[in-house]
Parts: C-alpha cells; sequence; structure tokens
C-alpha cells in the first residue's frame, strides 16, 4: 500500500494544484459563499477521517444546547436517500448515514439532518426548524458556507503540518487553510501530554496570530451498552470477544483495550462499512462482540449479544473553558 502511494505522486501534485486553485476561486470572489442569519459552527479538518469530528460535535452539544436551541446538519457519507433530511430516530444508518443517526438517537432533543448540499440544508433547517446554532459537521472544504465559527481538528501523531495531499497522503486540502479556523484542536492526545511537547506541536503547525491551538484526548466510558443491558468494562479482562470496527482509525481504541486484556480477535472493516448478510452470519457465531457506537448503529438488531464502548473528547487541562469562552459571542 505505501508503495502505491508512493507511486501516486504525480496524481497528487495534480490534486493538490486542483484544491489550491479552488481555494483561490473562492478568496477572490469568483466563487461565491454564502452568510447565513443563523450563527454555523463549522467543524472539521484538512485530512481524510479519523480526526474525532462526530466525539467534537456531541461535546459542542452537550456544552451548548441548554442556551441554544440547536441543529446538526451533515452530508450523511454513505447514505442510499438523496437530497435534505430530517434524521428520525426510527431510521436506519442506510437512509441517514451512521454518525448523523449515532448523534439524533444520543440527543433526541436536537435536530440533525443530512444534505450533501450544505447551503440548501442550512436554508431548509431556517425554514422548517428555526434553530438558534447550527452545527456543521465536517463542513471546513464547503466553502459554499461562510461560517461564524471553525474548529478544526488534526490528530496527535498525524499532525496535517507533517502531511502530503492523497493519495499520497491523506491531506484534502491545503495546509495553509487552516488559518481560516478560529481554534485548532490537536485530539487524540495522551491525557499526560506535557507543556513542553504541546510547545513542540504549536511550532509545527504555526498557527496565525491570535489563533488558538487545544489538545484534547479520548475518554472512553467505564460501561459498556447493549441493546437492554450493560457490562462494566473491566469484565472483558475476563472474558475473551471479538472487537468489530469500521472506523477510520482504531489505534487508539486497540491500544486502550490492551491494556486491559490481550485477550481478544479484531476484525477491522474499511470505515462505514456496510455489513453484509455473510459478515453479520460470522459475528452471530462470536460469544461477545465489543464495537463502537458508530459501527452498533449500523449492526443493532442483526448481532446478538453486542455492546458498544462510547468514547468523547475530553480537553486537556483548561482548554474548554478557553473554547467556551471563545464561543460566547456566537
Amino acid at each position: 500500500m505505501q508503495l502505491l502511494r508512493k507511486l501516486a505522486f504525480p496524481f497528487s501534485l495534480l490534486y493538490g494544484l486542483v484544491v489550491y486553485i479552488r481555494n483561490r476561486c473562492y478568496d477572490k470572489g469568483w466563487f461565491s459563499s454564502q452568510a447565513f442569519d443563523t450563527p454555523v459552527l463549522c467543524v472539521g479538518n484538512l485530512s481524510v477521517g479519523g480526526t474525532g469530528k462526530t466525539p467534537m460535535i456531541e461535546w459542542l452539544v452537550r456544552q451548548l444546547s441548554d442556551s441554544s436551541k440547536i441543529a446538526v446538519l451533515s452530508r450523511g457519507y454513505r447514505r442510499k436517500t438523496n437530497g435534505f433530511r430530517l434524521v428520525n430516530l426510527d431510521d436506519s444508518a442506510i437512509d441517514t448515514g451512521d454518525e448523523p443517526l449515532q448523534i439524533a438517537r444520543k440527543f433526541p432533543e436536537i435536530t440533525v439532518a443530512v444534505d450533501a448540499n450544505r447551503v440548501r440544508g442550512i436554508v431548509q433547517l431556517e425554514k422548517e426548524i428555526i434553530p438558534q446554532l447550527i452545527l456543521l459537521d465536517d463542513g471546513f472544504q464547503h466553502r459554499k458556507v461562510t461560517p461564524q465559527y471553525s474548529i478544526l481538528l488534526t490528530t496527535y501523531g498525524k499532525l496535517y503540518a507533517n502531511d502530503w495531499y492523497l493519495p499520497t497522503g491523506n491531506l484534502r486540502d491545503n495546509k495553509k487553510e487552516a488559518s481560516r479556523a478560529d481554534v485548532i484542536v490537536v485530539t487524540k492526545c495522551p491525557p499526560d501530554l506535557e507543556d513542553a511537547e504541546k510547545s513542540l506541536i504549536i511550532a509545527q503547525l504555526k498557527p496565525r496570530r491570535g489563533q488558538m491551538v487545544l489538545f484534547s484526548c479520548l475518554r472512553y466510558n467505564p460501561i459498556l451498552y447493549g441493546v437492554d443491558q450493560q457490562m462494566a468494562l473491566s469484565e472483558l479482562s475476563s472474558k475473551p470477544f471479538t472487537l468489530v470496527t469500521g472506523i477510520a482509525d482504531p489505534r487508539p481504541l486497540l491500544d486502550y483495550l490492551r491494556e486491559l486484556t490481550e485477550d481478544f480477535d479484531h476484525l477491522a472493516f474499511p470505515d462505514h462499512h456496510n455489513f453484509t448478510k455473510e459478515e453479520i452470519a460470522k459475528l452471530n457465531t462470536c460469544d461477545l462482540v465489543v464495537t463502537t457506537e458508530k459501527d452498533y448503529v449500523r449492526l443493532k438488531g442483526n448481532v446478538g449479544n453486542m455492546y458498544y464502548l462510547d468514547v468523547a473528547h475530553q480537553f486537556l487541562g483548561s482548554d474548554d473553558s478557553r473554547l467556551l469562552g471563545s464561543l460566547r459571542n456566537l
């Protein structure tokens, strides 16, 4: 795979040129970008997958939903439906995409919608829901929308500053576009990350003057959740199980579980994988299945004796207060 990526270097140069020209067209006003009366808070990244956008959206919902009527707008990646759609709790992941359905079921008090056309999606939300704040999931590259505030995510150990364009690397946008963000959050950090290393990371990212760089880690819930029962995570130390992941970067989860036990098999699938009947049949032969919440949304009702491990963002130090302070004017 690495050899193929290196051989694809000429294509990455062409991709980078197209991205650069597109961004300059927006910067010069040759391509139009629309602002809205409703504040739009964009969460995105410069790389493909695995930076923790959904946990960040969920963190923002927890922090802001008490003071604002919130709507979340997502593309609804790999759904089989088209156009604008409000997510209902009894929808399937095929109808809406797995992550929007996960958010809707976890926060039934808010509105979640999907539309690949983000401008149309925001217009429909303003018409049908009249939210006070729209969280735009994975919208940093969708420059037809001008957000009031942007949060750019990058992963510890896989910083966009050290990456290259697709398909040789994982970048889907120019590194310099990071300057459009109001804040950069380095996700999936070690919980005990020291100040000296934070300074080194900030030096690599080269934020513009006044741009905040914050740090967060993943916090795993000590409780596993099933359809109608729960299990303490600590019980896995004495129970062999099969871990099923269809996410972009399962390594943090693998590292976390291996601190608890080595007695498990790992079945890895591509991000947003739609499981086949044969794969589901194989999972039903396992004594115990542990999976991510996103995969659980796709597998629920088809696999027995299955639990998911909930994960959330946790900011390091006082970075949560710094972010919330900067959001007060939205």
